[in-house]
């Protein structure tokens, strides 16, 4: 058996146990470094994603807890599709990627893995970020420690919204 070592990943694990919404436990703490919360507007927010495709990997989130676009309203769909936006800004600052995957999945089939609370992913690419590890060892391999990319993409945030993030 193969081993990668990835033991700042341990907290993750422990969570995962946990009762409730990721989003509205983000949404109500008040500790965004722990959380990974790297931007707040006054409906809706931006956390990095605990198990990335990439570094910098985002979901953008609605403050209210609801599982389908359908039934968010018009501003709740303008505020989030804002902070998607400031999150591609942001990125770029940081990370420098040469292009994005955006997408939301809705329902399990489709991919989700929260259904009841909707959000947006926001994916950083690369030339070449794909390698035979996912293809033939299904393993990703992240090389930045989701610590420190998120103290970059707070001050990215910061720096993309002329506020505190």
């Amino acid at each position: 058996m193969r081993r990668v070592w990835a033991p700042w990943r341990v907290e993750y694990v422990r969570q995962t146990g946990q009762k409730g919404c990721i989003f509205c436990r983000a949404w109500r703490g008040d500790k965004d470094r722990e959380s990974y919360v790297v931007h707040r507007c006054a409906d809706a927010f931006v956390m990095l994603n605990a198990y990335p495709y990439t570094s910098g990997h985002l979901m953008v989130a609605p403050r209210r807890h609801v599982g389908d676009v359908t039934r968010l309203s018009t501003d709740e769909l303008a505020e989030l599709m804002e902070a998607t936006k400031l999150s591609v800004r942001a990125l770029r600052r940081a990370f420098k990627p040469q292009g994005f995957n955006i997408g939301i999945n809705l329902g399990r089939v489709a991919g989700a893995g929260v259904e009841d609370h909707i959000h947006i992913h926001v994916v950083p690419r690369w030339a070449g970020d794909t390698n035979f590890m996912p293809v033939l060892g299904d393993t990703r391999v992240i090389p930045e420690a989701l610590d420190r990319t998120h103290r970059l993409l707070a001050q990215a945030f910061r720096a993309v919204c002329g506020r505190r993030a």
